[in-house]
């Protein structure tokens, strides 16, 4: 797993890099679990434009990913390793030894043969998903549960963990990537091991064409507006704003959206340290 840099053989090569795929196995998915994915263009159920800047890119199928892992105490083994256009980390296809196949998402170092389970006492290892009571303390891991039976909601993406760093008897606490600490409770499931794909963050798009590629369009500075369109348009000659960073409707730029009292309790320590 490592990124590939490409020669300054024309200007959209000059800065561009891709992953080499080393980790990949398949190169087709496994058709029954797939489902058809339909785009929205930004646009909600009365089609309105409700969020920019989106449009057009690659058709995509969404694969299945079985975030609850409740098939408890039977061995899985995994038969490949793919690449899911959906999401930035790799996916594992399992077969089950009833002959069930599931997809999970694949953590950092999990080879194709291995043999893993989910459940109530089952060993420490890397692709092994239990309730965070049984894990031990320091462990890194990822596909969180928020509430137990409802399915991972935290750690998903490529590169991303969470650590264990205490335990009581209505509460574990766990510290997110982001600095964050939040109590979750002990029957909750959770996976052991590091998401895959760290060097996600390394790929440099290089190119506008593969930003439309996944589906984003051009997006339009406010200075470069007119006056009429966003607070920061208009002035003679070039101008940089005037003002500190808004939307186009005057709300600043870096103003806390987060607005959950029901679950403000569960927050021990906010990121960014507050």
């Amino acid at each position: 797993m490592a990124v590939k840099k490409y020669n300054p053989t024309s200007p959209g090569t000059r800065f561009q890099s891709v992953s080499d795929f080393e980790e990949i196995t398949a190169k087709e998915p496994h058709r029954p679990l797939l489902k058809a994915l339909k785009k929205t263009g930004g646009r909600n159920n009365k089609g309105r434009v409700t969020a920019w800047q989106r449009g057009g890119g690659n058709k995509r199928r969404y694969r299945m990913i079985d975030f609850k892992r409740n098939k408890h105490n039977v061995p899985a083994e995994v038969e490949t390793i793919e690449y899911d256009p959906n999401r930035s980390a790799r996916i594992a296809l399992l077969k089950y030894r009833d002959g069930e196949r599931k997809y999970i998402i694949a953590p950092l170092g999990m080879k194709v043969g291995e043999e893993i389970l989910s459940g109530p006492g089952v060993e420490i290892k890397i692709g092994n998903a239990l309730p965070l009571k049984e894990i031990p303390l320091g462990t890194f891991i990822h596909n969180i549960e928020l509430r137990a039976g409802e399915g991972a909601k935290l750690a998903r993406s490529a590169g991303s963990s969470a650590q264990l760093i205490a335990k009581a008897e209505d509460y574990c606490h766990v510290k997110l990537s982001s600095g964050e600490v939040r109590l979750i409770p002990p029957a909750c499931k959770a996976t052991v091991g590091q998401v895959s794909y760290p060097d996600r963050e390394n790929i440099s798009l290089g190119k506008a064409g593969r930003v439309r590629w996944l589906g984003k369009r051009p997006h339009v500075r406010g200075v470069a507006m007119n006056p009429v369109d966003h607070p920061l348009g208009g002035g003679e000659g070039r101008s940089s704003g005037g003002r500190p960073a808004c939307s186009p409707w005057g709300k600043p730029e870096g103003v806390k959206t987060r607005h959950n009292k029901r679950t403000d309790k569960f927050i021990v320590k906010r990121r960014g340290g507050k």
